[in-house]
């Protein structure tokens, strides 16, 4: 059977944890950022853990991960 190909794309996304899970960037803080608040900026900046459901899908994207 052939080897597995990583999603490239999803691969350029996301890091692996020491204990498995995905971690993620957040999403809406690269450009119209005037009218967001200073608190919401500052809390985009942060890394967030991917969900559980979607850990499953990625989980066959990344098969080496």
């Amino acid at each position: 059977m052939p080897k597995m190909k990583t999603h490239r794309g999803l691969a350029k996304r996301v890091k692996v944890t020491g204990t498995g899970k995905f971690k993620r960037h957040h999403a809406y803080c690269s450009h119209i950022l005037a009218s967001k608040s200073p608190k919401r900026k500052r809390n985009l900046r942060k890394s967030a853990i991917v969900t559980p459901a979607d850990a499953k899908v990625f989980k066959d994207l990344l098969p080496y991960a």
